[in-house]
């Protein structure tokens, strides 16, 4: 399998093709259906992807967008690198997993995947995916997207309705989620090196468990709009039915976790056009989650501890654009306040109360002179983190510069040079210790400062109507960064974060191929890359190599829409920890009906207990590879069942909707 990827990663494209028209519905695009950008590329959905889509999940998957992995049935979005995460918008804004559940195919206009996203877009954000739909001003329209595993206990059911009257527009949806696993299997080889020189060998083999939750989700919207003006209010609440429960049962003792939470969010935002090509976007959202959570970690002895937290946190945004002839302007900030307060109780006894705050304010200049595509800015954060009798503040810097130029006809040379500032997460800086097994703890440490990060990015890209093939070279250094690390002590290890003199740097060469092989019916994609991780500190010096690609191939017959993806994980390695995240492999095929279609997913064919994950530690002193798998998602099958209804609806372009949700909780935990 690998030879065929790199086999086809060294054959260049050169074969050139017509322009044509594509016809999408009320919109005609000349050209290719994909527009690169200075941020990214456009791209316009065929009319084939829109019609067999169900979802916002299932259109993504079909457009095999480099570095992601869109799963259309666990309803996932995962970024295959270290790059960061992937935030998905509509009409510019963070979009729910209902937003997308519930997305009307006949509104898309087009997707902007930015994979080199501006100083507007937070820290750590490495891909943005906007979907551009059209704003509704009439009639209704009403449906359900039910999937159901026909294999295992999982499913996810939304039932959704939407009403226009006049200016105004009413929302509500409710989901229900389930899964019942009972088939993980978890298994830990690991050698300890104590203080005399002698060497402990410890198997800890799971023999059964049990991974199973129950919650819902209910959001109500109402929208207030005119050609020059957005209003939207949001208010939503996702709560957990019964507690999240996982047991796992070893040779000589037993693992149990079991958490519940609840999470409402208030979310307003405004948007207004002004004369002279100028807007004001202002957004405020007001999240607070209750967690309750017990476990206990067996091996070696009684460990049991509860946590109660309750996170506040608020965030507001303020954004104007002036729009030119040959270039944009943006001016912005952000504001963010979070407070946690979670207690442990039990064998993990502390009180660990946290402050955050955060005030940002970026600037970018984006545009063109000539042939020469540019996008230029600058942000400037403050932090201030307290907890106990420990407090900091950060001041943090951010320029970034990318310029883009046509080398040829189809042609066009990239680069991207950036360095930002990246904050740990709160729960790695609490003062909290847990204790994972019975030679290992795990530490909090407040100490971590935030550390710089540089990098560079080059791409070219040659594109026709028929053929997109881009080589990119990439190089990141992660300057005094945050790195676990291992100390022992009296026989016990414990793991930390620390980044005092550490570098961690990683350089990637990829290429990614799309080619049409029958326009409108048939069309293959091809991408992979050669991965090296460098991480470097005053007690270990580790480096690897890796290759990490995929491939997928669509086909349009009438109604039927037939899939096939896979690709081999993400390999990488990040302080003392390998990772092998599970390869995947999945078929689908989807028949629509009028109003109704139907789509069968297989994923893990012919494989009993496929691999989820698989790490190694390489520490001076641990070694430990741990691996795990699952015979739920081995030769799964599931039904999606989708269903629209609407009349009356008629459309007109809008910038903007709106989401946006705080999910950090502050709880450090084991694993």
């Amino acid at each position: 399998m690998k030879r065929f990827f790199i086999l086809a990663l060294l054959m260049a494209p050169l074969a050139t093709s017509a322009q044509k028209e594509v016809e999408l519905q009320e919109v005609t695009v000349r050209g290719s259906k994909v527009v690169q950008r200075v941020d990214g590329q456009t791209i316009y959905p065929t009319r084939q992807q829109l019609e067999s889509s169900t979802n916002g999940y299932s259109l993504l998957s079909k457009l095999t967008l480099p570095h992601l992995r869109i799963d259309p049935v666990m309803h996932t979005i995962t970024a295959l690198s270290n790059l960061g995460s992937v935030q998905v918008r509509i009409n510019d804004i963070v979009a729910s997993k209902e937003d997308l559940l519930t997305l009307d195919m006949k509104a898309v206009q087009s997707i902007d995947f930015i994979d080199n996203p501006g100083v507007r877009y937070s820290e750590g954000i490495a891909y943005v995916v906007n979907i551009v739909v059209k704003k509704p001003v009439s009639g209704f329209d009403i449906g359900a997207d039910l999937t159901n595993t026909l294999t295992a206990v999982n499913g996810d059911e939304t039932i959704f309705g939407k009403f226009n009257l006049g200016k105004s527009e009413f929302g509500v949806n409710y989901s229900l989620g389930y899964q019942n696993f009972k088939g993980t299997k978890f298994e830990e080889h690991a050698t300890y090196e104590l203080e005399s020189r002698e060497t402990r060998d410890i198997l800890r083999q799971q023999l059964d468990g049990q991974n199973k939750s129950f919650s819902h989700n209910v959001q109500l919207s109402y929208s207030l709009s005119d050609s020059n003006y957005v209003f939207q209010s949001k208010l939503s609440d996702q709560h957990d039915i019964h507690p999240h429960r996982s047991w796992a049962k070893f040779e000589t003792y037993e693992d149990y976790n079991s958490s519940r939470t609840s999470s409402p969010v208030l979310d307003i935002y405004f948007h207004r056009n002004f004369r002279c090509n100028q807007s004001l976007t202002a957004n405020v959202v007001g999240t607070y989650i209750k967690t309750d959570s017990y476990s206990e970690h067996n091996d070696g002895g009684n460990y049991a501890y509860n946590v109660t937290g309750h996170t506040y946190s608020l965030w507001a945004e303020a954004v104007y654009e002036k729009r030119l002839r040959s270039f944009a302007l943006s001016l912005g900030s952000q504001y963010g306040q979070t407070y946690i307060n979670n207690v442990y109780s039990g064998d993990a006894n502390a009180n660990n109360s946290m402050r955050s705050s955060m005030l940002y304010f970026f600037g970018q200049l984006k545009g063109r002179l000539g042939k020469l595509g540019f996008m230029g800015g600058l942000g400037v954060s403050t932090r201030y983190y307290r907890q106990a009798g420990w407090n900091d503040h950060f001041l943090l810097f951010r320029p970034k510069l990318t310029v883009s130029y046509p080398l040829a006809k189809n042609l066009k040379a990239k680069y991207d040079f950036e360095v930002s500032q990246h904050a740990s997460q709160i729960a790695l800086v609490s003062d909290v210790s847990i204790k994972k097994n019975a030679m290992e703890t795990l530490v909090g440490n407040p100490k971590i400062t935030p550390n710089r990060v540089t990098s560079h990015d080059f791409r070219l890209t040659y594109s026709t109507p028929k053929i997109m093939t881009e080589l990119q070279g990439y190089w990141r250094l992660n300057a005094n960064c945050n790195m676990e690390k291992y100390t022992r002590k009296d026989g016990h290890f414990y793991q930390t974060q620390t980044n005092a003199g550490n570098e961690c740097s990683f350089f990637f060469i990829q290429s990614y191929n799309r080619w049409e092989a029958i326009p409108e019916h048939l069309s293959i994609t091809i991408y992979g890359g050669i991965y090296r991780f460098f991480n470097f500190t005053d007690d270990y010096r580790h480096t690897y190599t890796a290759f990490n690609g995929g491939a997928n191939i669509e086909a349009y017959l009438g109604r039927w829409a037939l899939t096939a993806y896979a690709d081999n994980g993400w390999n990488f390695m990040e302080g003392e920890h390998r990772g092998h995240q599970a390869p995947t492999c999945y078929l689908s095929a989807s028949y629509q009906l009028k109003n109704i279609t139907l789509s069968l997913y297989a994923q893990h064919p012919f494989c009993a207990h496929p691999l989820t994950s698989k790490t190694e530690v390489l520490s001076r002193y641990i070694h430990k590879e741990t691996s795990q798998h699952n015979r739920n998602l081995g030769n799964m099958l599931t039904l999606n069942f989708t269903w629209h209804l609407s009349s009356g609806r008629k459309y007109r372009d809008i910038k903007r909707t709106m989401n946006h949700r705080d999910t950090e909780t502050g709880i450090l935990q084991s694993k």
